[in-house]
């Protein structure tokens, strides 16, 4: 009985330490590069819709994007939920991916997720299905990182608010077919509601709830 537990406990560290040795990398120096990572999203949210640099040389299990794998390793640890699309569900190694490199919990529910990882945004699930926050703690909501294709700050529909002088264009593609009516919603919630990241190849930007769409005819004209 004694050889054959000892034979399981050495195929079962033998199958982690396969595993570990199979996995992407993450970053090559982690405080640095996470650092820098997290100072671009939080700029990215303080300057609503405007284009900043993300370059990583990450290789990450597809089809978790290198913007996206930078990000979570940047933003999520062993106390942030996350969940993550179908797509990224549907590849094993991007599961085991997170947990190595963040040590995450991977949750199944939206609802339950503090950051939500979307690989196929144009299928975003309502934003209904995630956490808002409540009243007495509305940075309890979810964060959602969007991996798109394209990312403009020279064009698109024009948005208002904390961080932006005036107005500023803003577009992200693809994205669901009723994301404008979405993010007014969101933003009609506030200080309750969702705060979104995306990211392009070699590209991020922020929509913070506290954006406000801003209607075509409302815009200086030029």
């Amino acid at each position: 009985m004694a050889q054959t537990h000892t034979q399981a406990l050495a195929k079962t560290q033998a199958e982690t330490l396969s595993q570990t040795r199979t996995l992407a990398r993450g970053f090559a120096d982690p405080v640095h590069e996470g650092q820098a990572v997290f100072r671009a999203a939080m700029e990215a949210l303080s300057r609503p819709g405007r284009l900043r640099p993300l370059a990583t040389a990450l290789v990450p299990p597809a089809p978790l994007t290198p913007e996206l794998a930078a990000l979570a390793l940047a933003l999520i640890d062993a106390d942030t939920p996350v969940w993550l699309d179908a797509p990224l569900r549907a590849e094993p190694a991007v599961a085991a991916f997170l947990r190595f490199h963040t040590g995450a919990p991977l949750v199944d529910a939206p609802d339950r997720a503090a950051f939500a990882l979307i690989a196929d945004p144009a299928r975003c699930p309502a934003f209904t299905d995630f956490a808002p926050g409540t009243p007495a703690y509305p940075d309890t909501s979810a964060t959602l990182i969007l991996a798109v294709e394209t990312l403009s700050d020279e064009g698109g529909p024009a948005f208002a608010g904390p961080g932006i002088r005036g107005t500023a264009s803003f577009d992200a593609s693809p994205l669901p077919a009723d994301w404008a009516s979405r993010w007014a919603a969101n933003h009609a919630a506030f200080p309750l509601g969702l705060d979104l990241l995306f990211v392009a190849p070699g590209s991020l930007a922020g929509l913070p709830r506290s954006t406000r769409p801003v209607a075509p005819e409302m815009s200086p004209c030029t």
